[in-house]
């Protein structure tokens, strides 16, 4: 029986072991900070903190951190595999992958989503229920698209930015590092690193990061 163990239990957390369980793996188990205190997530159970899942990634046959913050999954994501941990990447039966498109370990595709010819997507990504990345598009690692969000062919995404749900990005446009595009935002011109950006079209926000 395989065994997974997925860091972060959280809603996100849920529905990560829930696309697991589809990708075959039998025994899922999850470590957070807050055991002892939380024991179960929803079904699943917590077993212990991340020091103590440092201490046993050779228990596992993969290792997943679901933790919606981006800098913080890439951080825990590059501590695990700097430990020597397997990390797989999971992709929905129900989402739509091009045989060429690339996608990195640590990245999980949910349900109803597409990524088409020629996309390369990396590490830590969140791909979520029924985006679209279309042809050429890169997105660099612990990347989130929400769900329903869509990039046009050719669009850039750098490390650690968000966009949000129902969002959309015109082809070819780049989006900095640590950027986050707001609900239902249409971004039709590049953007700059460490930018909010709002509204149709979009533009920077006040108090950005």
């Amino acid at each position: 029986m395989k065994r997974l163990a997925i860091l972060g239990a959280s809603g996100h957390g849920k529905v990560v072991a829930d696309l697991a369980e589809l990708n075959g793996w039998g025994l899922i188990e999850f470590y957070d900070d807050a055991w002892p205190s939380v024991q179960f997530n929803n079904h699943w159970p917590v077993v212990g903190t991340f020091a103590h899942l440092q201490e046993r990634t050779g228990e596992y046959e993969g290792i997943l951190v679901a933790i919606g913050n981006n800098a913080v999954r890439h951080a825990k994501l590059v501590s695990l595999g700097a430990l020597g941990a397997i990390i797989p990447t999971l992709v929905h039966p129900a989402a739509c992958v091009s045989r060429y498109a690339s996608i990195a370990p640590g990245t999980v595709v949910f349900a109803g989503a597409v990524v088409n010819a020629g996309a390369v997507v990396g590490s830590g990504c969140i791909l979520n229920t029924s985006c679209s990345v279309d042809h050429d598009c890169t997105l660099s690692e612990a990347v989130h698209v929400s769900p329903g969000a869509h990039l046009a062919g050719g669009v850039a995404v750098g490390p650690l930015s968000w966009v949000g749900i129902g969002a959309c990005v015109k082809q070819e446009i780049r989006i900095g590092a640590k950027v986050q595009v707001g609900a239902g935002a249409v971004v039709v011109c590049p953007i700059a690193d460490n930018q909010v950006v709002i509204g149709i079209p979009a533009k920077p926000k006040a108090g950005n990061l």
